[in-house]
Formats: structure tokens, sequence, C-alpha cells
């Protein structure tokens, strides 16, 4: 079987998104699958990963006029031209995931699918709206958008024509042999409510590689980052504080509540791009890694914390809290989107009400300051990701979904 992955980026530096899309070509490939990816933005040194041709010249002239109509990602000509490639061409199955944000037209997805069966898998709302990949407290998706209360909302428009969008994408499903994937409960019930639900809808969590992200020694793991042994390590995977959907902001305030007492003992471990802005706001020690790209590097990091801080306004799964449970960490974070899947009240962390900064703080104290309550969350994380997020368990249930769709073509 040959499945060809098409998503923003194969790997390095392209979200959630990214990562969970390589680690299920990985899993595929180690299951026997021929995966291939079909990127915008090429990382990986391999063969298995190759980049979409593009005319940037005319995509540009053409983005001029769209971006002012307020209509994102047409422009990308250069879509239409993907069954030429030779790895379009061997594929038997397409898999899209991420392919917003300027590098892939969804208008070409019917004759994409056309010959060949296809998996959407959702990693945020933008499949179902007007323009934005998640829509907080606006509902307008469900009966076609337009009068968009969130124009600046990623990906943002110039000009509100988020009806015009829905529209466009109505058409598509209409005229797309598409099967849906959602890696959450909650966006599975939102893709449910949508123009999607003509499709046939599954849930198939993301998988991870338990054997990498595993408890390691905790003393060992501060040992080597130089962290004292009574110190309690609070963790926080960086964005940009102008990203709102991450909750920096949030963060900082909860940080700043929390008692003076308490504050003598913590240290902020911050992994990401952008945690200078949030290091320079808070008044007790701090460690910055920056971006991090190795998981090996990254388990070392989590089993030297004591708590992961997820404070996102929106998050259809929550990558970072699923290897912290994986890697026996408990997380504290908000109760909203699809969080609770991955974060579950009182058994592997804490889940505060959305955007309540003191009920946020009372976690973090609460799990700081009792050892056994915490050492028990992480046992139960752990055992829930052995559980139901191995990637090999990931990837069986895609052959199988796979499998099916080739059935049904033949």
């Amino acid at each position: 079987m040959k499945v060809l992955q098409v998503n923003y980026s194969d790997h390095l530096r392209g979200g959630g998104s990214a990562i969970a899309m390589y680690r299920l070509h990985l899993g595929l490939k180690k299951a026997g699958v021929d995966s291939k990816i079909l990127c915008g933005n090429k990382s990986l040194d391999s063969d298995d990963s190759v980049q979409i041709k593009r005319n940037y010249r005319l995509e540009s002239t053409l983005k001029s006029i769209t971006s002012r109509l307020g209509l994102n990602d047409i422009h990308c000509h250069s879509s239409f031209k993907i069954k030429e490639e030779q790895i379009y061409q061997e594929a038997d199955v397409l898999n899209f995931h991420l392919i917003h944000s300027n590098f892939f037209n969804y208008l070409a997805i019917p004759s994409l699918t056309k010959e060949k069966p296809a998996v959407f898998t959702l990693h945020d709302m933008w499949s179902m709206t007007g323009h934005c990949a998640y829509s907080y407290d606006c509902d307008r998706w469900k009966i076609g958008c337009g009068k968009c209360p969130y124009p600046n909302t990623q990906p943002a428009i110039n000009r509100d024509n988020s009806h015009l969008e829905w529209k466009l994408k109505e058409w598509v499903y209409n005229h797309s042999n598409l099967t849906i994937v959602a890696d959450s409960h909650w966006l599975t019930q939102k893709a449910k409510a949508s123009i999607l639900n003509k499709f046939s809808i599954h849930h198939i969590p993301y998988g991870l590689d338990t054997d990498i992200y595993q408890p390691l020694n905790s003393q060992f793991c501060r040992n080597l980052l130089g962290i004292a042994p009574e110190k309690k390590v609070l963790m926080f995977s960086a964005v940009d504080l102008k990203d709102l959907r991450k909750g920096g902001d949030l963060l900082i305030k909860v940080l700043q509540s929390l008692p003076k007492s308490l504050k003598n003992e913590v240290i902020l471990m911050v992994l990401g791009e952008g945690g200078e802005a949030l290091v320079k706001s808070v008044d007790f020690p701090t460690m910055n890694f920056g971006y991090v790209s190795s998981d090996r590097l990254k388990a070392i990091l989590y089993s030297a914390a004591d708590l992961f801080l997820l404070p996102s306004r929106a998050e259809a799964f929550g990558i970072v809290a699923q290897e912290a449970a994986s890697c026996g960490i408990p997380t504290v974070a908000f109760n909203l989107g699809g969080i609770p899947d991955v974060v579950r009240q009182n058994v592997n962390g804490y889940l505060a009400k959305a955007e309540n900064i003191q009920d946020f703080a009372q976690g973090i104290i609460q799990l700081l300051e009792d050892d056994n309550l915490r050492k028990t969350m992480g046992y139960s994380g752990r055992e829930i990701a052995l559980l139901e997020y191995p990637l090999e368990l990931q990837a069986k249930r895609y052959i199988e979904l796979y499998e099916h769709l080739l059935s049904k073509k033949s």
C-alpha cells in the first residue's frame, strides 16, 4: 500500500500538526506501508518528503487580488499540477492534514480525489469554517459563516468574505471523495455538526513513541540540567505572546499570582520559540531552552519537570500534554476543546475553568504541595499513554481505514 501524506510542513517547525503527521508517517512505515510526504515546507533530508513545485511569481500576482477579496489559499495555483507529480501518481491513498496557511489550494481536492480515495485528518476547525482555524464562541460555521466576529483569527482575512469561502468549501466537499478523521472527541463532534457531515467521520487519537516518551529518572535528568533537587519545576511550551490562542498572556498572570513562598521554590522551564518575552515577565528563576526538535531531549526535559502547564484558549488535542502524560508528568490546563481527552480531571491532571486565572493557579498550588497526588497522577498518565496512544495502535487504525477505502474502490 502506498500512502501520500499532504501537509503544510514535513516535520520541523510546522507545529503540532506536522509532528503528528510525521509520527503517523513513521508508524505506517514501521508497519510496512510505503508512506510519502508532499509538503509546502521541506526540512527532512529524505526522499520520503517532496516539496510541492510552485510558480511563486504567478501565485504572488494572484494573491495580491485574492487576499484583498478576503479569500485565503486559492491563489495557490500549483496545487492543480500535483496530479503530474510522480509521488502523487504512485499513491494508492491520499491523506490530507493541515492544508491551509498559504501552500495549498483546497479547490484542487475534487480533482485530486477523483481517482484516489482520500482521508482528511483534521488538526483544527479550518475545514468547516469560512476562514478560521478556531471559532472560539462563534457558531456561525454551522449556518454558513459571514458577519465574522474574528477576522483577525488565524488564518486572518483582510475582508469578510467568510460566507463565500464557506460556500466554496461546501462545493469542494460535494465533489470530493473524502473520509474524515478527527484527533479528539471534541473535534469529532464539531465535524459531525458541520458541512463535513456528509462524509464518514472517525475518531483516531494521535500516536507517539512511548518507548522514547517514557518516565526517566527525575534526579538524573535534573543533574544533567543543573537543577537543584529541592526545586519545583514548572514546564511550558512557549509561543509568541501575540498568539492569544496559546494563552501565554494568561500564563503570565497565573505565574504572577502565585504565593511568594511558592515562587521561592519554583523554576520555570520554557521550550519553544518566543519564550524570551515570557521569561522577562516572571519574577522567579527560568530556564529557556528555545526550540527543541529532539524527542529524546524533550523526554529528558519532561522527566525533570513536576508539572506541565497548558494555558491555551483553544486546542483540538494537546500534543504536548500527551507527551507529558507519556513521561509521567501531570498537566494543569483549561477545560476546553480537545484537552479533556488528554488531561483527565483528577486522574492525570487538573482542568481549570476556561480562562479562569485563579482556578489555574489553584491547580498548580494543589499539585505542587501534594507530592503523592502528583506522583499518582503521573502514573495514571503513563498508563493512559500505554493503553491509548502507542504509535503502533494509531498506525493500525489508519491502515484498517485505508484498506477499507481501497476495498470500496475495487
